[in-house]
């Protein structure tokens, strides 16, 4: 008799990091070399930067559909960010496709990741699957790549540095965490993270 064949179960991957710590970019090579994953879409309140598309990149709502969303308890998170913007994820974005069976990952604030624990304590599906990980980068390394990134003022920089401080210390709450050292290595342990999650699923 032929043995069964076990369908891998569908994870949910939540990153998290300072601004600076790579979770962009982690999250885009997994959804382009990592066959069945899908970044989730999230919402914010600010305007969308040079050559980024809403729908793609962000769904870009203004302060007043936010609220609506926000008053119809469409978020499954929803949170300020740095004191100026709102950032948020829909439930249908993330529980719709978790029961299809599709492989999701997201990269959030340290306050959403947050609101997704309390999430996931009252959804099963939610706690089951889903998986969050904290990417962790020393002080001076942030300041370098924010520097280097070209796109923040000094000032921006610095109120940056001053949040990643508090993000750093939030970090043991994670489920798992990725020491930054360099692209290639951050991306395996991702990987090594994603097959963890799914082991634990199973179980």
């Amino acid at each position: 008799m032929a043995a069964a064949t076990v369908t891998p179960l569908p994870v949910l991957l939540v990153l998290a990091g300072p601004a600076g710590s790579g979770k962009t970019t982690l999250c885009e090579r997994m959804v382009a070399e990592v066959p069945g994953f899908s970044r989730v879409v999230t919402t914010t309140t600010r305007p969308p930067r040079p050559g980024e598309v809403n729908g793609v990149h962000y769904h870009f709502f203004s302060p007043e559909e936010f609220d609506a969303k926000v008053a119809a308890g469409a978020f499954l998170e929803w949170a300020w960010v740095h004191q100026k913007n709102r950032y948020g994820t829909l439930a249908s974005s993330v529980l719709d496709p978790l029961a299809q069976g599709r492989n999701l990952i997201i990269n959030v604030d340290v306050q959403g990741v947050d609101n997704f624990r309390r999430a996931a304590a009252a959804n099963p599906l939610l706690a089951r699957h889903m998986g969050t990980v904290f990417i962790h980068v020393p002080l001076p390394v942030l300041r370098e790549r924010m520097e280097a990134r070209g796109q923040d003022s000094a000032a921006e920089i610095a109120h940056r540095l001053r949040t990643a401080e508090g993000e750093l210390r939030e970090a043991d709450k994670f489920d798992f965490q990725i020491h930054s050292r360099s692209r290639d290595d951050d991306f395996a342990e991702l990987k090594r993270i994603w097959h963890a999650v799914q082991a634990r699923a199973a179980r």
